[in-house]
């Protein structure tokens, strides 16, 4: 089978940090074909992550659906991949969620904390701590599973696509033959109907007991085996949210209403106005991964005919997804013009102080809208509607390019003035050299040319 390195980017041949070569084997044909990975547990051990990180973090990098096998110790990647490509994408994982970011030392642990959905990375080699400054689809998944749960307790089969299908006919079937359900999988396994069964059983005895007590008379319950059965469902329902999320599988436009929705929610109950509220929604773009295009969703939403009281309103919370990102600063301007092109008439003729307002708010730094004015495009508006909006900011790109230029003036001058200055102290060495070479004339020109005597002069 061999090792290789852990860190890849090291060749020495007793680097002490090895792992197995990643050993894959395609199954199936046709639109069954899968890639099975034979040691990701050995691999997933070496690197001292859940098998489950590296499989996920495959799947995201190939578009593919992944399966989990925990029992058996399978984990697939839907298609049809070569070993030596999973081993580099294996690389890519552990450049970015193993190596520790200061000594490149991969004997780092992550952990998780729930209540600020952040992810921190720790080395025992170097004594690093920090927040994990990767952005990857992966995140969401770590979030959702944190190195602490034992994934394998979670069942025999975590096949994604089998799971869903499974709680929907779950969701689907009466009463009478729910029990049914419970004793069977969609892979015709045990699936905890037995556990099922035991804790309803445990919850009747508790509740039985609990009748038994002195405050019998004053505290019932109903213990029915439909009224257990609801609270199961209940439990079940609340544990939804510790599941594994489907949504980074889904299209981007699908993310996008997402997000949508999401927003439009918020706005409707008033409750876009706090800085808690603000670092959830970019905390759900980040999960559905269009932190940058979400501007164009809030410039859907917030902005109206009163786009200049909008954005003094919504400045914060544009702060939070446009500051140091160009690449949302670029959707938020096409999510500009295509609410200048909703209200043509009113809106048109601001276009430069509207520009203005935003480079005066931080929300949109200069180089944007310079390279921005540079192109006109058809993207988000009609050509012609593109045109006019680019040819109403004429005025503030101007404006813009001669403050350019007159700061670079104004460093040139502060360049030059140094050199002056430079030059100044140099040229007052030479007085010293004229005087040396006066007193160096008159001694060779003493009276009588008589010699003279160092030590008197």
């Amino acid at each position: 089978m061999g090792t290789v390195n852990v860190n890849r980017n090291v060749t020495d041949i007793f680097y002490r940090y090895k792992m197995p070569r990643i050993q894959a084997k395609v199954e199936g044909k046709g639109n069954g074909i899968k890639t099975v990975i034979v040691n990701m547990a050995d691999v997933a051990r070496a690197i001292g992550r859940p098998a489950t990180y590296p499989t996920k973090y495959f799947g995201c990098e190939l578009g593919a659906q992944t399966q989990f096998d925990h029992k058996n110790e399978r984990f697939i990647v839907n298609g049809s991949h070569d070993a030596a490509k999973l081993q580099d994408l294996l690389d890519g994982f552990i450049r970015k969620f193993v190596l520790c970011p200061e000594c490149d030392n991969p004997e780092t642990d992550l952990s998780v904390s729930n209540r600020n959905q952040t992810i921190s990375q720790s080395c025992k080699a170097c004594g690093w701590h920090g927040l994990l400054k990767v952005n990857h689809k992966v995140n969401t998944f770590i979030l959702k599973n944190p190195p602490t749960i034992n994934p394998a307790a979670q069942g025999s089969s975590l096949t994604e696509g089998k799971r869903s299908k499974r709680v929907s006919k779950k969701n689907g079937e009466n009463g009478d033959v729910g029990n049914n359900s419970l004793n069977k999988n969609s892979d015709g396994e045990s699936d905890g109907g037995n556990q099922a069964t035991q804790t309803e059983n445990e919850i009747r005895d508790a509740l039985q007991n609990k009748t038994g007590d002195e405050d019998a008379d004053e505290w019932s319950v109903d213990v029915s085996k439909e009224a257990i059965r609801a609270r199961l469902q209940d439990l079940t329902d609340g544990a939804k949210s510790m599941t594994i999320s489907d949504d980074y599988d889904k299209t981007e436009k699908e993310r996008i209403d997402i997000f949508y929705e999401i927003v439009k929610k918020k706005l409707n109950e008033g409750k876009l106005d706090t800085v808690a509220e603000h670092k959830e929604l970019l905390i759900e773009a980040e999960r559905l991964d269009i932190v940058h295009k979400a501007p164009l969703v809030l410039a859907e939403l917030l902005f109206t005919d009163n786009l200049t009281q909008d954005v003094r309103k919504h400045r914060v919370l544009l702060l939070r997804f446009t500051h140091n990102n160009p690449k949302a600063q670029r959707y938020l301007i096409g999510g500009i013009e295509q609410v200048i092109a909703l209200h043509k008439d009113k809106l048109v003729p601001k276009v430069a102080g509207v520009l203005k307002l935003f480079y005066d708010s931080d929300v949109l730094e200069e180089k944007v809208i310079l390279d921005w004015s540079q192109k006109v495009s058809k993207k988000y508006v009609s050509k012609e509607v593109a045109t006019e909006i680019h040819e109403k900011a004429k005025p503030f790109i101007q404006w813009l390019k001669e403050a350019e230029e007159e700061d670079s003036s104004e460093e040139e001058d502060d360049e030059d003035s140094e050199v002056e200055i430079e030059y100044n102290d140099r040229a007052r060495v030479e007085p010293l050299k004229a005087v040396t070479q006066v007193t160096k004339k008159v001694i060779e020109e003493d009276d009588d040319g008589e010699e003279i005597d160092i030590d008197d002069i």
